[in-house]
């Protein structure tokens, strides 16, 4: 099949991967298909794919199914269980990227397998270390990426040069910035402050030829005061996960302080929201891999069909707006 003959995107989708797939992960790409405009590749075993959608009207749905039997299963490591089952869905799923037969892939499996899938077979680019995770974690700053978020725990000061790198791409791409701002993380604004791998990181971005605005603080991750925030992943997948309990926490405050003053709809309706604004794959689904040569989207293990849905929107959107491209052009301003 090929992609270029016709005008929708190519997803190929890991319909083994997630706490809840295949049944869940099923029913996301059956409503990206409708809602999306996408061509789906369901990587997986047909015969219970096909048992899955036979709930479903396909006659109009542009679905297809690619057969595997292997897939990652929770607990195993990824690194042992790709050379194992070198058809596992995931890798399966990202090849088909490599082969051209499809234009991006997506997985709500293992994060680390997500991530070792397309580093071996898309492959690196040129001028980035390793595979980075990151994205938009509070809709309260929309219009701020923040990265990594947990990929790499240990980064070395040009690191944080090449984060600010893949930032700024996903803001050009994703979020239509022309010239996204980009700040270090640190704990004070000051050019001196921070430990010496942030203060290293420092000078590298000041002659980056980014759009480097210097430190910002914890407080300013919610004020839209950058479009690109840079951390390494052991800080920023704290930043994640805190986000993520502090939305349970409140929602779980709210309930109690309203219960007198509003009827009991209003209230979860309310609490609803809050956690939706807090949560990622409620609200974008997934990020891509950034710093591999192919768009993989992964999105958070225990998302329900509506995060799957929005992950494919994500991928369908980064190959629209030619991630892989911006990256590179990105990458050449900085080597100048």
């Amino acid at each position: 099949m090929d992609t270029h003959e016709h005008k929708r995107v190519w997803v190929a989708v890991d319909a083994m991967g997630g706490d809840h797939a295949p049944a869940e992960v099923v029913t996301g790409a059956v409503q990206a298909a409708r809602n999306e405009g996408v061509e789906i590749i369901l990587v997986g075993p047909e015969e219970r794919l096909r048992m899955e959608l036979a709930t479903y009207d396909e006659a109009n749905l542009s679905l297809h199914i690619h057969h595997t039997e292997q897939f990652i299963a929770d607990g195993e490591l990824p690194a042992a269980a790709l050379r194992k089952k070198p058809r596992a869905s995931v890798a399966v799923a990202a090849r088909l990227v490599q082969e051209g037969r499809a234009e991006a892939a997506v997985s709500m499996g293992h994060t680390g397998a997500s991530m070792i899938a397309a580093h071996w077979i898309l492959g690196g680019i040129e001028g980035i270390d390793r595979p980075v995770g990151g994205g938009i974690p509070f809709a309260l700053a929309p219009q701020t990426v923040v990265l990594d978020l947990g990929a790499n725990v240990d980064c070395n000061p040009y690191q944080f040069v090449q984060f600010a790198v893949l930032g700024a791409a996903y803001a050009r791409c994703l979020l239509g910035l022309d010239n996204p701002t980009v700040a270090l993380l640190s704990i004070g604004s000051e050019e001196g402050k921070g430990n010496r791998q942030s203060q290293e990181a420092y000078q590298l971005l000041k002659k980056s030829g980014l759009n480097f605005i210097g430190n910002v603080e914890g407080w300013d991750l919610l004020s839209g005061r950058a479009n690109v925030i840079v951390c390494d992943g052991f800080v920023g997948n704290i930043l994640l996960k805190f986000g993520e309990g502090l939305s349970v926490a409140l929602a779980r405050w709210l309930r109690e302080r309203l219960a007198s003053l509003l009827p009991s709809t209003g209230i979860q309706r309310l609490t609803d929201e809050l956690q939706e604004m807090m949560e990622i794959e409620k609200r974008i689904g997934g990020g891509p891999l950034l710093g591999v040569k192919g768009v993989m989207v992964v999105g958070h293990g225990r998302s329900r069909s509506l995060g799957v849905e929005k992950a494919i929107g994500q991928a369908k959107l980064a190959v629209e707006g030619q991630l892989i491209e911006t990256i590179e052009e990105e990458l050449a301003k900085i080597r100048k």
